[in-house]
This record gives C-alpha cells, structure tokens and sequence, in this order.
C-alpha cells in the first residue's frame, strides 16, 4: 500500500494544496517535507493533477537507484551524450524535448534518496529554470547536498506537512468507509495513529480484518485491542531501522515503561545510546513540570518493540523498571502506582499495602479496570477488608453490582478496627443503593453514622448517606446528610471534594443552577489537589453541570461539558452516560440526528445492566420518536425503562421519552396522560429542571392536552422562584401562548435566539395554526412559511405541531387517526384506542383522506415522513 492511499479521501490538506499549485504556476516550484507516511507524495499527485497544460515528468528516489548516475531519471533519459556534451546539459535537453512546446514539470518523491548525479540534475532545472520542480524529502533525513540548498539557496518554497488533525482523521475514516465513524473511534484511531495517513490505513485494514472494526448500528466502531498485521509490523519496523543491544535496551525500556524520566533512562542503560535513538525520532523528550520524560516517538513503535520480547524479557525490563524506580524514592504518587503495576506484570513480589494503595491511585486517576486488577492482587496477596472494600465500588461501576455485594458480605466479619467497619459499610451502602435496595442501603449508612467515632469517617457517613438520598429522588435529605457531614470539624480533602460533588449535584438537578455553577469552579479550581483522593468527584461534578447548564439554558456550555465527561479516560465511572445531556441539548437545538449520534458513541461503551445506560437508552428512544422510527423507539423505550428504573433522576428520562413514543404512535391522549405522570414524578422527587420540561411539554402536545395548558402554565410560573435562568418563564409564556398567534410569534423569536430550534418551529406552526382558527389567511401563510423554514433546520423531526403544519386541513380527531393509520394501526385497532366504532374510525380516515388527496395508509406514512 503507497502512501498515496489511492482510494482514500483527501481531505484536510487544502491549505497546502493551494500553495504548491500556487509555487508552480507563479515560481519555480516547490519542496514538500514531513514525516514518512505522512502524504507528501499524496499532496504532490494532488496538485499536479489540477494542473492542466503542463508536461509531468515523475522521479522516484530508491535505495537501489541512488547506486546509478541518474538512477532516479532513467527511465526517461536514452541515448548518449553527443560528443563532449555536460551531463547535467544532457539530460535537461532530453527532459525539455519531452515537453516540446509544453511547460514541463517534474516531481521528485523522496528527493533525500536521490544519486548525487540526480540530485544535481533536479538543482540544475530549477537554477536554470528549465522546468518548474515539485520535490519531496523525508524530514529528518540526511539529503544530498543539491536537494538542501533547493531550500536553503531559497530556489524552491518548503512547506512542512505536518500529521492529521483529529478532526481530518475523522473525514479520512467516513470517505474511506464509506459511512459516519463513531467519535470514540476516531478518537481511538487518530491516537493509534497520530494522523500518519499510511499508519492509519494500515491500522483500519488490520481492524476490518480481524473484525475490530465493523458497522454497528449505523455507525462504524472499533472494539478490542489494535490488531498489528505482518505489513503494519513490517513498515514500522522498518521505520525504526536496525538497532545495537544498547540502542534495543532504551527502546525496550522506554516501549515499557513511557513516560519515563531522563535520569531513570539514564541509570538503567548508555546515555550515549539513549542521545541516538533520541536523534532517530524514535523518543521524544518531553515536559512533565519540574520532570524531562521520554517517549516514544510514535504508539506504535511500542506496539512493535512489546511484541518482539518473549515473556521472560518483558520480566526482566519491567523488573529493571521497578526496581530503578524504587530505588528513586517514589517521589510523585504516580511513581507509587506504576512501580506496582510494573512488579505485578514482571510476576515479582509486592507488599499487599502497596498494592491497595496503587489501586486507589488507580481509580483515583478513573482507571477502574487497572484499580480492580490491584485490588484483588492485594486481596491474593493479603490484604484485609481496605481492598475488598475498595474492589466493591470498582466492581459496582463496572457493571457487576451483584459480585460486589458477595464479595463484601463474605468479609463482613474481618471488619474489626474502626477503619475496617468504616470502608466495609461505605462500599456495601453504595453498593446497595447502586442496586436499588435503598432501605438496605439506608439502613447501613445509619448505623455507621451512630456508631462511627472517628470525625473523618463521620464525614463520609453522611456523605454517602446523600449519594443514597439522591439515587432514590429525595434532594433535601441529601442535602440535610451534607449539611450534616460538615458539622464534625474541618473536612478531608476527601470528604470535601466529594461533599462539594453533591452539593452541586443537588442544586444542579432543583434547578439552582448558580448555586451548583458556583460550587462547581470553586472546587474545580483545585482540582488536581483532590482528584487522586476522591474519584467519584469529578465525573459526579461534569454531571451537575451538565444538568445546571441545560436547565438555566445555556445549552453551549451544556454541551461542552458533556463532551467533556464522554472524553474521560473510562466510560465505567461512578458516573456515566454524558450522552444523555449530549443528546439533549442537540435535541432542543432540532438535531434529533445529532442526538442519536451522541447516544450511540456512549451505548457502544458502557457497561450492561447500570442506571446511566437506561438514561441514555432513554433519549435514544426519544430521538428515534421524534424521528418517526416508532416501532424500534418502542423497543429502545422497553430496554431503557428497565435498566433506568431504579433511581428517580434516570427514571425520569424514562417518563419522558415515553411522552414522545406515544405522540410518535398517534396516541395523544396517552402522551398527555404520560406527560402529567412524569411531571408529577419529578415534583415529587424535587428534580425541578426536568419539571419544567414535562410541564412544557403539555404546550407542545396541542389540543389534547388543552384543558390542561392553564393549570401547568401557572406551575411553570411559579418554577420561577425554584429555577434559575430565563427558561421557567419563557415556557410559561408559550404555554400561556397557545391559542394567541401574535404571542406565540414572540415566545418562537426568543426560543431562536435561545438556539431552541424544534420549539421555535413548533411555536411557529401553533402561530399559523391559530391564524387559521382566526379566518386570517394571509397571516397564517406568513406563519406557515417561517415555521417551513424553521421545520427544515430541524431535519427529520416530527411532532403533533409539525404534523398539523403539513395537515392543515384536518381536524384533531382526523390528525390523530391519520398518525395512528400511519403507525401500521388497523381500523378496529383505532377504534379500540379511542373509543370508538369501527366504522366511525373508518370514515374519519376516510374523510382525511379525501382532504389530503391520499388513498391508503402508505400513502399518508410517506406524507408524514416529508417532514
């Protein structure tokens, strides 16, 4: 496979597409330097390729043809040089004929490999201006002294091609794949890569071969470990060269052990060695603070120096590690965690202490997979109820509440010092409201706060006691254990950090988004003063934000803060599922698709049976509502009810979602119904932000729900006072709107400029709709014709308002028929869900049909899906 990758899209080089094309038609050439398998030669047969009117002449400089004079031109110059002709005159003469009357131009791909006499002969065309020249040089590379002064003689412009971007990477992948790649993917593939283009081809044909990489879903994913193929093994290893025993050490150690320090390097093997592999590019030194590290210069390389050790070398060298960073000090707390790792893969001895303190660095640093792999080398090597305590929480985030239970009660009688019963009872309380056995969990968490003596471990009593009163909904008893948990003198930095986690959460969530924001940048101004002690706080910070953000409208800032919880190091976190706020806020914007995007990055990671998969299968199934894909939302809103039934937040996702199916499957009487039991649901449970949403979405539901709109428009009203933000009123007034065509125009400009799409659209087409009601026409097509164009920024999307905006002409009880015949539904069927007689159900139908100039229910799905 060349670099070129014919085949693969060229994207993301249009900068330095333009100028070559620019330095041939205007100068004399130019010179394209950057990293093998970067794509230099890709840009170079792009800008010639663009290029009409000009003669190309194509060199290839190769190890064999720079033993030649001329080696990289001879398949261009024949016949002897007459009488005592220059050379150099000679081949330039052979090369302008080809040309005759034509422009010639001629590309050099790799110009640092070329024989002297070729090297000469490329200088000689440009100083002469013979023929314009585009070269190419491996940057790095020694070159031949001609080829150097093209650029240092400024004969020729140079440009640096530097790797992919993420972003380009990305645009690389849905060309060559033909299809839309999952963020996680690309994110995964740009690091593998590094935005090498003939790495990153090589490393997607290794993925599509071992099936790694498929289509799940609609979107491409990657799952399991990068897969190195005899070809991908063989370039890398060809770009690391030939190595002596010493140059292979530093590799080795390096490949083990990056980042490691200079001076560790340094003390294990030859600093003269380490200078030359350094000089290669095969490490790179770094800054780490007060700390030069070194790395290697590409992933992988490593991936190729670990693969060429047996299992008794790679012993030696993580023992070598260890041992030299014992003998340090362990000065950082890091250096701690991976000497431990480093002795449990090298099979060499640990004291159980230190590997329960590793596997709290562990999970600390949101690694929980590498924090259980510790604990239970602990538990195996002795450790008391510390690991096992500390195994139970990683074992509930990752999915496997249920082993974490036994492991935790088969210990439940080693708990012996304060210590012991203090760590035991934390994680089996956690473990329980996890589960959803909240009295169980209530009742633990109680009798340690009364019988806990210690003021730290007081702290966290009640701190998990909130953790408890938040899963099952109860907002002011959490905050009344946080309130609590202060009361025992100064807080750890633990119980802080953690306290201050919930505290925001709770605001967030009520909807005292400035109270939750302000705690948040307090606390997270200080992060790296606490991250290691208390793992849960960071995730559970990103989460109050999302909801603080979302609930007082910033939906900007909510996004990014999802994104930015999606991005943490493992999807297996004590909390997860950023999709969900993700897919919300595109949601609002009228990016239904968008929204579907997001759930699938995050279903595709996380782990099977926990709550915050059911929240994001939730606003999957919301999306695929509004989307019209009704039947696979019934199955989705099935999956995500179960899995987010056993706290009140996720739940309410849940509820919510179920509002859309059913307005999706034509059953507004249901949507309404469903929509005034989620409404109640969150005011029970003081999880005011999403209130306000169910309220509103009565407004959004139509006539249906008509009798309902001043009793929630009140209610909305008076979330003003628990609600930061401007949203509890703006949606107060659309719901006070409804019926009033010139208000509505107002609440639909301010949900625009709010970046509220699909509600401005719905709005808008209330607004026409009501100009009707009124007989005033040419108002309501004005009306009609702005929520058209609001409706197309919304691709996709349909809702009862969208509905009557493409159906005018039909009455509530014909609209709501018509969607249910369009669901599949059969005449008797209609008539069971409404009340009805079949024939009556029959002859509304028909009349629909007469009025829209349709014959059969396909016909009406197809108008439907217009929208």
């Amino acid at each position: 496979m060349s670099e070129q990758g014919s085949g693969w899209p060229f994207v993301g080089r249009g900068e330095p597409l333009a100028a070559v094309r620019g330095a041939v038609r205007s100068g004399a050439g130019m010179m394209i330097a950057g990293a093998a398998g970067v794509g230099k030669s890709r840009l170079a047969a792009e800008a010639l390729a663009g290029m009409p009117g000009y003669v190309v002449v194509r060199a290839l400089g190769t190890e064999t043809a720079s033993m030649i004079p001329f080696g990289a031109f001879a398949h261009v110059l024949t016949g002897p040089p007459e009488g005592g002709e220059n050379l150099l005159h000679w081949a330039a003469r052979h090369l302008r004929d080809r040309a005759r009357r034509s422009e010639l131009l001629v590309s050099v791909d790799d110009a640092h490999r070329l024989d002297p006499a070729s090297a000469a002969l490329v200088h000689y065309l440009v100083e002469s201006g013979t023929a314009r020249v585009v070269v190419t040089v491996r940057s790095g590379e020694p070159q031949p002294a001609p080829v150097a002064a093209l650029w240092k003689d400024e004969l020729l412009d140079r440009i640096e091609l530097p790797p992919l971007t993420g972003n380009e990477v990305g645009q690389v992948l849905a060309g060559a794949l033909g299809g839309e790649v999952a963020a996680e993917t690309v994110r995964h593939l740009a690091r593998v890569s590094e935005g090498n283009v003939l790495y990153l081809r090589e490393v997607v044909q290794a993925g599509l071969g071992s099936g790694c990489l498929a289509e799940r879903d609609g979107q491409w994913r990657w799952r399991g470990e990068l897969s190195m193929t005899t070809r991908l093994r063989e370039l890398v290893g060809e770009r690391i060269g030939h190595l002596d025993e010493d140059e292979r050490e530093v590799l080795e150690l390096v490949a083990f052990g990056e980042p490691l320090g200079t001076e560790l390097l340094a003390s294990l093997t030859s600093s003269r060695a380490v200078e030359r592999v350094e000089d290669r590019g095969l490490i790179v030194a770094v800054d780490d603070g007060r700390r030069e590290q070194l790395r290697l210069g590409h992933p992988l390389y490593g991936e190729v120096v670990r693969g060429g050790c047996g299992t008794l070398r790679t012993r030696r060298r993580l023992r070598m590690l260890a041992d030299a960073l014992e003998a340090s000090g362990l000065r950082r707390r890091e250096d701690e965690l991976r000497a431990a790792v480093w002795r449990l893969d090298s099979g060499s001895a640990t004291a159980p202490e230190r590997l329960v303190s590793a596997a709290r660095l562990a999970w600390g640093r949101q690694d929980p997979r590498l924090a259980e792999r510790l604990a239970r080398a602990a538990i195996e090597a002795g450790a008391g109820v510390a690991a096992v305590a500390l195994l139970g929480e990683v074992l509930m985030v990752l999915g496997d509440a249920d082993s974490a239970l036994a492991t935790l009660r088969r210990a439940a009688r080693d708990a012996v010092t304060e210590a012991d019963r203090a760590q035991y009872a934390f994680s089996l309380g956690i473990n329980l409201a996890w589960a959803g056995a909240d009295a169980e969990a209530c009742e633990v968490l109680d009798a340690a706060a009364r019988t806990l003596t210690e003021p730290a471990w007081l702290q966290e009593a009640h701190v998990y006691r909130a953790v408890a009163d938040c899963f099952a909904g109860r907002l002011t008893g959490a905050a009344r254990s946080l309130a609590r948990s202060r009361t025992f003198g100064p807080m750890t930095v633990r119980a802080e950090a953690h306290a201050a986690s919930m505290e925001a959460w709770v605001a967030g969530y009520s909807g005292r988004a400035e109270a939750g924001l302000a705690i948040a940048e307090r606390t997270l101004g200080g992060l790296e003063s606490w991250r290691d002690e208390a793992p849960h706080a960071l995730p559970s910070f990103l989460d109050a934000l999302c909801a603080a953000q979302a609930f007082s409208g910033r939906l900007d800032a909510a996004a990014r803060t999802a994104e930015q919880g999606m991005e943490l190091p493992a999807a297996e976190l004590s909390v997860s599922g950023f999709a969900a706020h993700r897919a919300m806020v595109s949601r609002l914007r009228g990016d239904v698709a968008g929204a579907l995007r997001w759930c699938g990055d995050d279903l595709a990671r996380m782990p099977a049976r926990e709550p915050y998969l059911g929240r994001v299968l939730a606003e999957q199934a919301h999306a695929l509502a509004l989307l019209g894909r009704t039947a696979q939302a019934r199955e989705v809103l099935a999956e995500a009810s179960a899995a987010a039934s056993r706290w009140a937040f996720t739940r309410q996702h849940a509820m919510q979602a179920a509002v859309w199916v059913a307005a999706a499957d034509g059953d507004l009487d249901g949507a309404v119904r469903l929509c005034l039991e989620a409404a109640e649901h969150a005011e029970r449970h003081e999880l005011y932000g999403s209130l306000m949403f169910a309220l509103h979405d009565l407004a959004r539901l139509g006539a249906p729900a008509a009798d309902h709109l001043p009793s929630s428009a009140d209610r909305l009203s008076s979330l003003a006072d628990r609600v930061d933000g401007p949203l509890p009123g703006l949606l107060s007034r659309h719901a006070r709107a409804v019926g009033d065509p010139a208000s509505l125009r107002a609440v639909a400009g301010e949900f625009e400029r709010s970046g509220m799409l699909l509600y401005a659209a719905e709005a808008t087409a209330q607004e026409a709709a009501a100009y009707r009601d009124e007989g005033r026409g040419t108002l309501a097509r004005g009306a009609q014709t702005r929520a058209w164009a609001l409706a197309k920024r919304c691709p996709g999307v349909t809702t009862p308002a969208l509905v009557e905006l493409a159906t005018p002409e039909l009455t509530p009880r014909q609209r709501e028929i018509v969607q249910l015949a369009a669901a599949g539904l059969t005449n008797r069927q209609i008539a069971d869900r409404l009340t009805l007689s079949t024939r009556t159900a029959a002859n509304h139908l028909q009349a629909a049909y007469d009025k829209l100039g349709v014959n059969d229910r396909t016909q009406v799905g197809r108008l439907l899906a217009s929208l």
